[in-house]
Formats: C-alpha cells, sequence, structure tokens
C-alpha cells in the first residue's frame, strides 16, 4: 500500500486493512521511539540505578527527610525512618544484565510515553468530528502531564512508603531480609505504573462521557461506591498501613471529583449543541 496515499485519505473512504496499515505505521514510530530511549537509559545505567532507583531506600532520600521533619512537627517517631537496613542480591547469573536490559525498556517506556500519546491522538483525529477535533488539541499534552505527574507521585510518595514498610518488615528478629533485585526493582516499576495509569482517570472519563457511558448524574450517584472502589485500590497498590493509604485514596478521590466536573462540561456542550 501507498502510505503517501494513506496519509491523505478520508478516514471514512479505507478499508479495514488501510486502517491497520495506517496503524502499523504509529505502532512502529512508538516502538523505536522506545528503543531509542532505552538505548539512552542503558548508557545513564549509574545515574538511573544509583541516584533514581536505589534511593529511596536511603534515609537521606527527599521523601523521608520529609517525612521525618513532618513527624517533628506532630511529635511522632513513626513517620521518621532513622535506619533502613535493606540488602539487595543477586543470585542469578545473568541477573544483573538482565535487570539492566529491563531497567532500559521501563525507563524508554515512560519518557516515550508522550510521543505515543502523541501517534496514538495522531491515529484517531481522523476519526473525530470539526466540533470533537476543536476540543482535543490539548489532550496529548494533560495525557502525557497526568501520567508523568501519576509517575512521579509514585516515585515520591508510593515507593518510599512501600519499602520502608515491607523492606524493614519481619516476623522475626532472627529473620534477616535480604530483598533480590529482581523483586525490588518490579515492584517499583509495578507501583510507579500503575500509579501513572491511575492518574488517567479523566481523561478516561472524558471519552466515556462523549460517547455517552458517562454521565455525571450516575458519577453522583454513586460516588460512595466509587470511594470504596478507590480505597481498595489504594490498599492493593500501598504497604497494608492507614497512612499509606491515605496518602493515595485522597489525591484519586480528588480525581474522581474533577472527572465528575469535566463529565459536566461534556454534557453541557452536548446540550447547547442540540438546542443550536
Amino acid at each position: 500500500m501507498d502510505r503517501k496515499k494513506l496519509k491523505h485519505k478520508d478516514a471514512n473512504d479505507m478499508t479495514f486493512l488501510e486502517h491497520l496499515e495506517v496503524l502499523r505505521g504509529h505502532l512502529m514510530r512508538s516502538i523505536a521511539s522506545i528503543g531509542v530511549f532505552a538505548v539512552i537509559v542503558f548508557c545513564l545505567k549509574k545515574f538511573i540505578v544509583d541516584q533514581i532507583l536505589l534511593a529511596p531506600k536511603s534515609v537521606d532520600f527527599f521523601t523521608n527527610r520529609m517525612f521525618c521533619k513532618l513527624g517533628e512537627i506532630v511529635h511522632t517517631d513513626q513517620l521518621c525512618f532513622k535506619e533502613l537496613p535493606i540488602q539487595l542480591i543477586n543470585i542469578d547469573m545473568a541477573g544483573q544484565f538482565r535487570m539492566h536490559m529491563s531497567i532500559a525498556l521501563y525507563g524508554g517506556l515512560i519518557l516515550a510515553a508522550p510521543y505515543i500519546f502523541w501517534e496514538l491522538y495522531r491515529f484517531i483525529l481522523p476519526a473525530l468530528k470539526n466540533s470533537e477535533k476543536r476540543y482535543s488539541h490539548g489532550m496529548v499534552f494533560y495525557t502525557s502531564a497526568l501520567f508523568i505527574i501519576g509517575i512521579l507521585f509514585g516515585y515520591f510518595m508510593i515507593v518510599p512508603l512501600t519499602i520502608n514498610f515491607l523492606g524493614t518488615y519481619t516476623v522475626s528478629a532472627e529473620v534477616i531480609n535480604q530483598i533480590n533485585l529482581k523483586s525490588y526493582i518490579s515492584t517499583i516499576t509495578s507501583l510507579i505504573f500503575a500509579t501513572g495509569l491511575v492518574f488517567e482517570m479523566p481523561i478516561l472519563v472524558y471519552f466515556l462521557s462523549k460517547v455517552g457511558i458517562l454521565t455525571p448524574e450516575f458519577m453522583r450517584k454513586y460516588r460512595k461506591h466509587a470511594l470504596i472502589l478507590i480505597l481498595i485500590v489504594a490498599g492493593i497498590i500501598t504497604p497494608p498501613d492507614i497512612f499509606s493509604q491515605i496518602m493515595v485514596t485522597v489525591p484519586m478521590y480528588a480525581l474522581y471529583e474533577i472527572s465528575i466536573i469535566i463529565s459536566a462540561r461534556i454534557k453541557r456542550e452536548r446540550e447547547e449543541r442540540e438546542e443550536e
């Protein structure tokens, strides 16, 4: 197929195979961008591993120091982690190399996320109506911003709390925690990706409201049910202590309230267009 002709062809006149060809182009460019950023992350091994991934287990980490100061203000030692005796080990001959490759891929995916969102937007743009295109110009920016904010929130808030709780928790003083490097890295990456995706809630609500699946009345009616679901999700992605769950529940519920506002605005715009 001639890709230049497909690029300028109307989306409504394209066959299923032509749509697949266009999608393949967007996917290939997205994968290539991940590869480029993965190579960059691979070359920055010392900075990425020592200064970013291993930093949250240190008492000098920014979040740990802030929690310690907060503990001094409220006169409690529970928030101040004086010592984090976490020992990371590797028990596989090629484990550290495979972990290095895995870190590079995860890092490449995170750094390439804005470009991937842009490619996805370019794919669905031809199918949008003119009125919908007008309201979708900032979609890539908002989607990328929410994802990055979620990643940062997970890294600076959830990850340190998880490491401090799970890394130092013991069933007996005779049992020493020697944590596998793979377990440590996979825990960090799963947590930050989970929060990054959770912070995309307003974007998901935007599209569901656009197609009429979600309404602000529905979201207000089941607000209490949503809070229970948020508490369950917070309990899954955080260590089992009340402070960590509150730290995650509050921003997630705030996102839900913001999503209600977005849904209400979309409904109001739809009603105004119908009146015209």
